[in-house]
Formats: structure tokens, sequence, C-alpha cells
């Protein structure tokens, strides 16, 4: 049997256009292989905005 969630990761998305990071997002590595592009709300921008993967600070 398979541990839960052994193939999700925890992963930070950064804003396009002001570069702030604002979500912190689980993805399956198994199924996405490539990084993710999603449109959220940025509140340092203040409109929807494309938010790509980065590499966590930490």
């Amino acid at each position: 049997m398979a541990k839960k969630n052994e193939n999700r990761v925890r992963v930070t998305l950064k804003c396009t256009e002001c570069e702030s990071r604002n979500y912190r997002v689980e993805k399956n590595n198994h199924n996405t292989q490539s990084p993710l592009v999603l449109n959220r709300y940025c509140p340092k921008c203040q409109k929807h905005t494309e938010h790509k993967e980065s590499k966590d600070k930490k």
C-alpha cells in the first residue's frame, strides 16, 4: 500500500508582473512534471495575473 501523499510536493507561486510570492499549493510530481502556471489574483497588483512555480525561500 502506498504512503499517503508521497508524490505531493509543496510549491510557491510567484506573480509574473510584480515578482511577489503569493500562494503555496501542492502538486503531484508523478502526474505534473512541468512547472505549474495558474491565473490567480495578486493583491499587490490588484488584478488577476499569471503565477508561475518558483523555488522556495527557506
